[in-house]
């Protein structure tokens, strides 16, 4: 859900989901308190469907606003199609949104803290840079992206890819006087954590991993919602191009346990 704060300020919002009746039910709350929103369809993995969606955006009036949470999980997904929704669909979003976001908007994408388990050494320099600036139909035609076939490897490099490439699209948002960044959440009560916790594959691994970090449990909706709205108000305007970690200390705890 938007921050509530931001919305105050706007008063309208537009909820777009590959499942409109998940959007519809957010709107139906929303416009119980008050708020003027609407909802549409996206399939954020094809170009056409996120340029849809920046048309009945930007019909309704100026965007001032991106929030970015769509994304498939390890347990969700074969890597490929994790690839395509998670990497090119977010860069497309970037891309896409870039082109039109108004003066002083901001944007923020869900990324996660499994992109921070990658070692420091695990892209070369180059790698980084193609993540970061290639046209987002080249991402997919990388040799070394076609040949992942580990659904927890395309999810890391998915969300590394988020974080490196906000930090180039901040510049171009820059030059609209919009900024952009990144959350890199830990696991976060969702249904999209419930999948991974109690996976047959993953899920005791990811319940050892909560119980051994400092916070000792994961992180709620509120909590990442709280860091959203502090990035879009007015005390977060010297912040773009960041990656912002907030997992509990899970990433420490693996690091340096």
């Amino acid at each position: 859900m938007p921050p509530i704060s931001w919305l105050n300020a706007v008063r309208k919002g537009l909820l777009a989901d590959i499942a409109i009746e998940t959007a519809q039910r957010v709107e139906e709350t929303l416009k119980k308190a008050g708020f003027e929103v609407s909802t549409t369809h996206v399939d954020v993995s094809s170009r056409e469907s996120i340029d849809a969606l920046v048309a009945t955006a930007t019909a309704l009036g100026e965007v001032k606003g991106v929030i970015h949470t769509a994304g498939l999980s390890p347990s969700q997904s074969a890597a490929q199609n994790l690839l395509r929704v998670d990497l090119y669909g977010t860069a497309v979003v970037f891309e896409a949104f870039g082109k039109v976001i108004a003066p002083g908007g901001s944007g923020v994408v869900i990324g996660s803290q499994s992109s921070h388990r990658l070692a420091v050494d695990a892209l070369s320099q180059k790698t980084a840079d193609d993540l970061a600036l290639l046209p987002p139909e080249e991402l997919l035609e990388l040799p070394w992206i076609k040949e992942i076939y580990d659904s927890l490897y395309a999810y890391q490099i998915s969300k590394r890819g988020n974080a490196l490439r906000v930090v180039s699209e901040a510049v171009k948002w820059g030059k609209r006087g919009a900024r952009i960044n990144c959350i890199s959440a830990g696991i976060i009560y969702t249904p999209l954590a419930y999948d991974e916790l109690t996976s047959a594959e993953r899920g005791e691994y990811y319940r050892t991993m909560l119980g051994n970090s400092p916070a000792g449990r994961g992180g709620t909706p509120d909590e990442i919602g709280d860091l959203a709205e502090f990035l879009f108000g007015p005390k977060g305007t010297y912040i773009s191009g960041s990656d912002i970690l907030i997992d509990g200390g899970v990433t420490a705890s693996m690091k340096y346990p």
